[in-house]
């Protein structure tokens, strides 16, 4: 048997339209009423036609984590297991989704909590880089007082995190061959989430978590493990911590993986694999047409 892992993209995958081919399958739909309850608004209809409001933190995440969830679902329905399960900020719910951690609704109010603590986080600003020199980005950071690095996807793309000031300021200094300033509120990812981080811990607290059926890499500490303790831990440092995603994708093959499933709306994940694992295979399934018969 191949090993295989399932990883799931996070925020900024959104796309309209995703999900709604899944809305004739039963777990679906009883998901998507589950889901409708719980957040009082129906995730299909701002899936298929609402852009603003899914281009909006408070909607995406619980969108992506519903969506996605559904996926992972249909492909156990249809026989498949992960070895080993990963997810990209956002994302990182529904891998421990995936392995068993917690429940469908337990996952979902969670992630509920999180998008409006980071929806309402201010005065912070993100930018990606593509193609820069690393050693000068590290050296500009360490100097830096007001900015970090957000997530670390691959060596060519990363994501920095702080003060409006400080990014622009260092986006002055370091060359890149292209810079997004990406349309978000806050700082995510960083040590300006603290405040948002320590009401979330609270939430974080009360909800149990049991061991994960299968390893998990968390974003904070790229390293494959199943104690419910130690995940809940690392979950709590991701909202102010960076998203490692670099080294979860160079941690697979060591952890045996010979095949990556990204389970969600587009190939962000895979893409950045593709490059640093050139010797993984990979799958995606985005949709109803693509799970596996």
């Amino acid at each position: 048997m191949t090993k295989t892992a399932w990883v799931f993209p996070g925020q900024g995958s959104q796309a309209i339209g995703m999900g709604v081919d899944l809305a004739g399958e039963a777990i679906a739909k009883a998901k998507f009423e589950q889901a409708q309850e719980l957040l009082g608004w129906d995730v299909l209809d701002i899936c298929q036609s609402q852009e603003d409001k899914l281009s909006r933190t408070l909607y995406t995440q619980p969108s992506l984590y519903v969506v996605e969830s559904i996926l992972a679902d249909l492909m156990r329905k249809r026989g498949h297991q992960p070895d080993l399960v990963a997810g990209h900020s956002l994302g990182e719910y529904v891998a421990l989704y995936a392995a068993g951690v917690f429940e469908f609704e337990v996952g979902l109010s969670l992630v509920k909590r999180r998008a409006e603590l980071m929806d309402s986080a201010a005065g912070g600003m993100m930018a990606a880089l593509i193609g820069f020199d690393r050693e000068q980005l590290d050296q500009q950071i360490q100097q830096a007082d007001d900015v970090v690095l957000a997530n670390d996807n691959s060596p060519a793309q990363v994501v920095i995190s702080g003060t409006p000031t400080a990014v622009e300021a260092l986006l002055n200094k370091v060359k890149a061959k292209r810079v997004v300033r990406l349309n978000v509120s806050g700082a995510f990812h960083s040590p300006f989430m603290a405040l948002a981080a320590a009401e979330f811990q609270q939430v974080l607290e009360s909800v149990p978590f049991a061991n994960a059926q299968v390893p998990l890499i968390s974003n904070v500490e790229p390293v494959a493990v199943v104690e419910a303790s130690v995940l809940k831990d690392r979950l709590q440092r991701q909202m102010t911590g960076s998203v490692r995603w670099r080294e979860i994708s160079l941690q697979l093959p060591e952890e045996g993986i010979e095949k990556v499933v990204e389970i969600g709306p587009g190939k962000v994940l895979t893409g950045l694999i593709k490059r640093m694992c050139p010797n993984l295979a990979l799958e995606n399934i985005g949709g109803l047409a693509e799970l596996p018969a």
